[in-house]
């Protein structure tokens, strides 16, 4: 498929902005969220600011954006009309959440039943929306790179650990440190890549779930191949959902993102835990800058190595 840069963005921004109040939330009500107004502001902000400006970006990618509007009715049937819905539906309680965090807790100094349950439901929200984002691309069964448990998986754990670094260095930032948040995004990390590293190996050592041969209805040991192709030129078709990545190139990207995207965060991490001041802050802005460039490596290469079934129609053997 076609990697456009509006879908990466959108997944990326969203998924770091969901994560961030996942964990703000849970943190809340575990009673290790911090009130203090330089961490709370800046990181509620910018939670509420990465989500709109990923959902403000995917609607770049509709083919008539003015619509959207009609996409959201369609939710009994399409993930993708769900993942609007409880987008929207998440602003509710995240943004009282937040704003109680802001406005009424300091002056509460304790967190109150509506606050725990607004906490409770934001996070709930939080997972249900990337999971319908990740489900946009899991429940095509054309594309058999996408059509796949662990693509869920795969989301919902770079979510957290992207918004775990986020959330960290910010708490370094203002002075704010707590063993378990560099713990969760070690944790979601490790997890993400386990996820991603058998991602990539199942489809790699997969077998073909469509051939040519199938698609004219000769399945068996018939090998079909095109001596004349349908076309004179590339149609929106073939640039759009024949998009080819090299082999080798695509290996060079997957070490990258495992060097970018675990290896460098892991260890500033782990270092970050003996650290105080500016080192501290210093470790944990690596840490985050670095994961997200591994996240948007790992999800350029989502899209690029994603082959649909049409392609089978235009010189492709197998899918």
């Amino acid at each position: 498929m076609h990697p456009a840069y509006s879908v990466i963005f959108f997944t990326v921004s969203s998924g770091t902005g969901y994560g961030m109040l996942f964990l703000m939330a849970i943190l809340a009500v575990l009673g290790r969220l911090p009130i203090d107004p330089w961490f709370a502001w800046p990181s509620f902000v910018i939670a509420f600011a990465l989500v709109t400006a990923g959902l403000l970006s995917s609607l770049l990618h509709l083919g008539h954006p003015e619509r959207f509007l009609k996409a959201l009715t369609q939710w009994r049937s399409s993930w993708l009309s769900r993942e609007g819905v409880l987008a929207i539906a998440t602003y509710g309680p995240a943004g009282l959440f937040g704003l109680g965090w802001l406005f009424v807790m300091p002056d509460a100094g304790s967190l109150g039943g509506v606050m725990v349950l607004l906490a409770i439901a934001t996070a709930l929200l939080c997972v249900a929306t990337v999971f319908a984002t990740s489900m946009i691309y899991a429940s095509l069964k054309p594309i058999p790179q996408w059509f796949r448990r662990d693509v869920s998986w795969g989301y919902l754990t770079m979510s957290l650990a992207a918004g775990a670094l986020t959330v960290n260095a910010l708490g370094a930032l203002t002075g704010w440190f707590n063993h378990l948040v560099p713990t969760i995004a070690l944790v979601a990390l490790a997890l993400a890549f386990f996820v991603k590293a058998r991602y990539w190996r199942g489809i790699c050592t997969a077998a073909p779930t469509a051939t040519a041969a199938a698609a004219i209805g000769m399945e068996g040991s018939v090998r079909v191949r095109t001596l004349d192709l349908p076309h004179t030129e590339p149609n929106y078709l073939q640039k759009e959902m024949g998009f080819h990545v090299a082999r080798k190139h695509a290996e060079k990207l997957r070490r990258l993102a495992y060097i970018t995207g675990l290896a460098i965060p892991a260890v500033t991490l782990f270092v970050g835990f003996g650290a105080s001041g500016f080192l501290a802050a210093g470790l944990a802005i690596v840490a985050a800058l670095s994961g997200h460039l591994g996240l948007v490596v790992e999800r350029w290469l989502f899209f690029a190595e994603a082959t649909h079934t049409v392609t089978l129609y235009y010189g492709a053997e197998s899918v």
